[in-house]
């Protein structure tokens, strides 16, 4: 039992949030590996929604709202954290959502696949494909689904399929709060934030955000500009830490 007055309160039960999914086989346990690095750079920011995350946030909700066919592409870990976030968001984007491994087994993809619909998330559905330039079990993905999509939202990124999709034509918002990363630097548009704090904020933005406002996010995507500022947030952060 974890004391909700612990001062790592949230951070604790997260990752115990983990382990049990890791023994249910939902979460790889080389993912409780990832969780922790991400972690490490959310501290450098301050465990908070940053200026440039929020603008990034509000671009990814105008990217999906006008996109043709946007897709929310799901691994073990955004399942076990964000389902019922998943959920609000494909209802307030219409995007569909997939799941898609790197260590893929048929048994694991369905255990994700009923843990969203339990939260209500519409899965899409068919038979997975080899069809993405990839080695790897990433390669699979449904003709419908991330194959046909022009913008694909990708928590948790590895980076060589982050780079294959954009190398398809693709618009890809990643999730990553690594600002150094090959996800991060390849993608058209990176959130540096929290996945349990972004997917709210992407959800509000497509509520609230007008047409106009829309077209102008979208036009001024500027990845670079954003991770920059990403960057100069945690050295200052870093900076008055230390004085």
């Amino acid at each position: 039992m974890i004391p909700a007055d612990h001062p790592r309160y949230r951070s604790l039960v997260t990752r115990e949030r983990l382990a049990q999914c890791a023994k249910q086989g939902i979460v790889a346990l080389e993912g409780l590996t990832a969780h922790g690095r991400g972690e490490a750079f959310d501290y450098l920011i301050g465990e908070r929604t940053t200026r440039s995350a929020l603008i990034a946030e509000q671009t990814a909700a105008a990217l999906l709202q006008t996109a043709r066919c946007p897709i929310i592409s799901v691994n073990g870990n955004t399942a076990a954290l964000a389902a019922n976030e998943i959920c609000a968001l494909q209802k307030a984007s219409g995007a569909r959502v997939e799941v898609n491994l790197f260590h893929r087994t048929e048994a694991r993809v369905k255990k994700i696949e009923d843990l969203l619909r339990e939260s209500g998330v519409d899965v899409s559905s068919g038979e997975a494909e080899q069809l993405l330039p990839l080695s790897h079990d990433r390669a699979w993905c449904r003709r419908e689904g991330i194959f046909s999509a022009d913008v694909v939202l990708v928590p948790l990124e590895d980076g060589d399929r982050c780079e294959a999709l954009v190398n398809m034509g693709k618009t890809v918002i990643a999730i990553d709060l690594n600002p150094l990363s090959r996800t991060a630097r390849s993608a058209t548009l990176t959130i540096v934030d929290e996945l349990t704090r972004a997917l709210p904020q992407i959800t509000q933005a497509c509520q609230e955000t007008s047409e106009p406002k829309k077209v102008k996010l979208i036009s001024r995507v500027d990845n670079h500009y954003l991770l920059t500022e990403a960057i100069r947030e945690m050295t200052e952060r870093l900076s008055y830490a230390l004085d």
